[in-house]
């Protein structure tokens, strides 16, 4: 039986650290790379980052719209990037944020989470904003094939207070009440379940939301956005044990040289093991 997503990723990060690097091939970047706007410089940046680090860092998130927005050919690339990472003993989280309802919902999740396709992952972000019950199609999925989510509970953008922090009418916010749904998903697992949330580095004191919910909270916002290491135990508390610090801009503003790739992303992993610990 395939191990659940929970026990793969606590396992990656006990060992690795619990490091997530972004893949977000923008074309700003790709520019400051010294890179064309092109499936090529894509190809070649993607290739790049996976070589230097993927037998060192935990997780891999790459954003499917910096990939899709080439075509085809875009999507080619992702696929490869996806196998790649995940042959060098990397997980993959696929930073799509698919959400929609029944059929449809179930071909988003056959697209990332089915075991036969090619751009399977170990995880895939998902919103819940149709309702959490619309997410059933990937929940069910995941589950089958030892893949996990990451639902949009508590995000780092300003604009995503005006829906995660409006209150129902039994006095509790949206966000509170998708980290409920997520707490009941992961009852009994061990050593963490597979459902996660995506909850911001930035957000500040949390100390008002359960995070505890025994599974893996993705956390953006590390470096560029402003969050630090040191910021970790403050926002998430007892739960910061199951933090995966998500940094972008702060690893792959050092390359193309994969040496100043890997030193960047030890030194924040070093940064955020020592801050976990403490």
């Amino acid at each position: 039986m395939t191990l659940s997503f929970g026990t793969r990723l606590r396992s990656a990060m006990d060992e690795r650290g619990p490091l997530c690097v972004g893949i977000d091939p923008h074309a700003s970047l790709l520019s400051s790379w010294g890179l064309n706007d092109d499936v090529a410089g894509l190809e070649r940046f993607s290739r790049t980052v996976v070589e230097a680090l993927a037998d060192t860092v935990a997780v891999f998130k790459p954003q499917a719209a910096f990939f899709e927005r080439f075509g085809s050919r875009g999507v080619a690339v992702l696929e490869q990037t996806v196998a790649d990472a995940r042959a060098a003993g990397a997980l993959v989280v696929m930073d799509a944020k698919r959400g929609d309802i029944g059929s449809t919902m179930a071909a988003y999740a056959e697209t990332f989470l089915h075991q036969d396709s090619p751009l399977f992952s170990d995880a895939l972000t998902v919103s819940p904003y149709l309702g959490y019950g619309s997410l059933a199609p990937a929940v069910e999925l995941a589950r089958a094939s030892g893949a996990g989510l990451f639902v949009l509970a508590l995000t780092s953008n300003p604009e995503g207070a005006e829906v995660q922090r409006a209150v129902r009418e039994d006095g509790r916010t949206i966000g509170a009440t998708m980290l409920a749904h997520l707490a009941e998903e992961n009852a009994g697992a061990a050593p963490m379940g597979s459902f996660g949330a995506v909850v911001g580095a930035t957000l500040g004191d949390l100390s008002s939301f359960d995070l505890d919910i025994n599974g893996p909270l993705l956390a953006p916002g590390i470096g560029a956005q402003g969050a630090s290491a040191a910021d970790l135990p403050r926002v998430f508390g007892t739960a910061v044990r199951n933090v995966v610090p998500n940094v972008s801009r702060g690893v792959l503003g050092h390359g193309p040289d994969a040496a100043a790739l890997r030193a960047s992303a030890f030194r924040f992993a070093t940064e955020i093991r020592e801050a976990v610990a403490a």
